[in-house]
């Protein structure tokens, strides 16, 4: 099997940064893994001295087949940086399993990863794999695919890539004229039309929202394992973005997930989950804090 190089991406937390390498170290095929890291510079100068520590770690990871930092001369944001080096990787490489310095993975992560990678790569309808599931009340099958893309532990090729839509504007006319925003927005249960609709006044600034989107429109599937692969560490207040709840907690799965044969259509059962997810918790302040960490939402 080809195994996907990783791309991770960090800013100034090096406690979260330990603790997603210690994570990923522990991985089946970690010691095989090609291990990229974009790190972006600091906002202020008063600032670099937490990116130049953080740094110094990044120069002393070891386990992996090989360890690559790219240091940003320059602070870039988390969107330019992501959509920077992906497409920078995913052109060298073919494809890609990406992370950001918060997230925490099962051991069989990029197990699932790769096998996803390798068995979908060919199948057009599918444009990405994610290893985040949101805890819903529900029992999930062991492998479904959903109509959209996804950010917490993913993966895609560069013929997936290749589609993503810098263009907001372009996205948002898309959808409404198509008048798609209701399953856009998962029945109606959490407003992600909104989102372009603020990424476009300027008001956020998320690639994620766009990768979305662009799947959406294409009607591309994104493959997920039943259980959750990933966890996200990172509402501890520490980062530029926090929600400071624990309503998208979920409790990391360490026993492997096969890429199983299913069908590669929607899974009704995971659509109907995920959207009475959304509708139970939207009124809550996770999802009501002004988008707060938006790019964890969906």
């Amino acid at each position: 099997m080809k195994l996907a190089p990783i791309v991770l991406f960090t800013y100034n937390r090096l406690a979260h940064t330990k603790a997603t390498i210690a994570a990923l170290l522990q991985n089946v095929h970690a010691e095989e893994s090609e291990l990229i890291v974009y790190s972006d510079g600091a906002r202020q100068p008063e600032g670099a001295a937490k990116v130049d520590e953080l740094r110094h770690f990044l120069d002393s990871i070891r386990g992996f087949k090989s360890v690559t930092v790219v240091k940003r001369e320059q602070n870039l944001g988390l969107a330019k940086n992501i959509m920077s080096g992906v497409g920078e990787v995913v052109g060298r490489y073919g494809r890609i399993i990406v992370l950001e310095d918060d997230l925490v993975t099962s051991p069989y992560f990029l197990k699932f990863m790769n096998e996803a990678l390798e068995k979908y790569e060919n199948d057009h309808r599918v444009i990405s794999a994610v290893g985040y599931v949101y805890p819903v009340d529900e029992r999930l099958p062991q492998n479904f695919f959903l109509k959209n893309s996804d950010c917490l532990g993913w993966a895609t090729w560069k013929r997936g890539w290749d589609l993503f839509e810098y263009d907001t504007e372009k996205l948002l006319t898309t959808i409404v004229e198509s008048d798609l925003a209701t399953e856009f927005d998962f029945g109606g249960n959490y407003p992600f039309t909104r989102m372009l609709q603020d990424q476009l006044a300027g008001k956020v600034d998320s690639w994620a929202i766009r990768w979305y989107a662009t799947a959406f429109i294409h009607n591309k599937l994104t493959l997920y394992p039943g259980n959750s692969l990933v966890f996200h560490a990172g509402n501890d207040l520490t980062g530029t973005n926090y929600t400071n709840d624990n309503i998208l907690d979920v409790e990391l799965y360490m026993k492997p997930v096969p890429v199983t044969e299913i069908e590669v259509e929607e899974s009704r059962v995971a659509r109907t989950a995920v959207s009475r997810f959304f509708k139970k918790n939207y009124n809550k302040n996770i999802f009501q804090r002004a988008y707060i960490k938006m790019k964890n939402f969906f």
